[in-house]
């Protein structure tokens, strides 16, 4: 026997008996039958009993359930606290309220615990994330002032540029960000300004930006957060962003050269993604071979150029006859540069011949 069952038999029953009484107060103002009347509502108050009880009792009960498994322990918590302060407030204000005449001294109190505990509630639980964010880094956990300067699980503030640049989604789906992403509101508005711009290109690098906060919320295994924290009477965004990775204690991503100078003048960390990609390269040493497709010719007479995987540039001596194959090189050079790597090779037969000759 399930529970709306049940509950439907007592709402049965309850509503019956209201019917009877129901009908038969009403058998006596009209001078009726009462036994006819208190029959009639009685029917009535059993059929609207099966059919309501349901609908105001465990269907309710049902979605209140339902929805509260969806709740984050943190918005629970965020609920709580809130509640609690306005009912505080609301305390606070019930003394001068009291004071009032009737009926405003009685009911002027009442309400003000129910706006100010809604009030509460509501606030709270849209500022939760910044509200939690403060608390860690007033309060921060045992053992997080030792790894600071390491960005080993601790969130990182993420830049305009380097959400554009695309690749910080694919470095969050890895798990190599071990902490959440935050994304301040005044980056997302600079994102929108990018995506409405009436320049082609920049208008759509900033759709893109978009796509791809859009793709870290949804494929991310890394939680990324909006969050509302701003620093009041600065303008720059870029300024903004050293300010409060200061404030919060926790590294910058970005890809862009000056915002990175900028925030090590200030002791902020900077986890720049173009260091990490030139990091994780493959290392080549002069004498090694690889292969390589060329692809188009060199700025000196008779060079082809092709790329690795990587995106590292491949010079070819002599490799202009080569263009459109794929070739074994054999390295004579590598240079880094502050764009990156550059590798200079030869076709391996005429590295074989020249060691051969030599």
């Amino acid at each position: 026997m399930s529970l709306e069952f049940i509950v439907r038999l007592i709402g049965m029953i309850v509503f019956a008996v209201g019917g009877v009484y129901l009908g038969a107060s009403l058998a006596d103002l009209a001078d009726g039958p009462p036994e006819l009347w208190a029959s009639v509502f009685g029917l009535v108050g059993a059929l609207l009993g099966i059919v309501i009880t349901p609908l105001i009792t465990t269907r309710p009960i049902g979605a209140i359930r339902s929805r509260m498994t969806q709740v984050s322990a943190q918005t629970m918590i965020a609920s709580l606290m809130g509640l609690v302060v306005g009912l505080i407030v609301a305390a606070l204000l019930s003394f001068p309220l009291s004071l009032l005449p009737s009926p405003f001294g009685q009911l002027l109190p009442f309400i003000a615990a129910v706006v100010f505990g809604y009030l509460g509630v509501a606030i709270f639980v849209m500022r939760q994330n910044d509200i939690f964010h403060m608390l860690r880094a007033r309060f921060p956990a045992g053992g997080e002032d030792s790894g600071r300067g390491k960005g080993g699980g601790r969130r990182v503030l993420l830049d305009t540029s380097v959400i554009i640049d695309g690749r910080i989604a694919d470095i969050g789906r890895t798990g190599f960000v071990a902490g959440p992403m935050l994304v301040p509101s005044f980056v997302l508005l600079e994102l929108q300004h990018i995506a409405d711009s009436s320049d082609g290109l920049r208008r759509q690098r900033g759709r893109r930006g978009l796509d791809i906060l859009n793709r870290l919320q949804k494929d991310s295994s890394v939680p990324i957060q909006i969050t509302d924290l701003d620093v009041e009477g600065v303008r720059g965004v870029d300024d903004k962003l050293v300010i409060l990775a200061k404030q919060l204690s926790c590294p910058i991503v970005t890809n862009d050269y000056n915002l990175n100078r900028v925030a090590e003048l200030q002791g902020v960390i900077v986890l720049n993604i173009n260091e990490l990609a030139n990091a994780v390269k493959a290392v080549f040493l002069p004498g090694e071979t690889l292969e390589v497709q060329v692809i188009q010719e060199g700025k000196e007479s008779g060079q082809g150029v092709g790329y690795l995987d990587d995106g590292t540039m491949v010079v070819v001596e002599d490799g202009k006859p080569l263009i459109g194959s794929a070739v074994d090189v054999l390295v004579t050079k590598v240079l880094q540069t502050a764009a990156g790597r550059m590798i200079f090779a030869r076709p391996e037969q005429d590295g074989r011949k020249g060691r051969g000759s030599g």
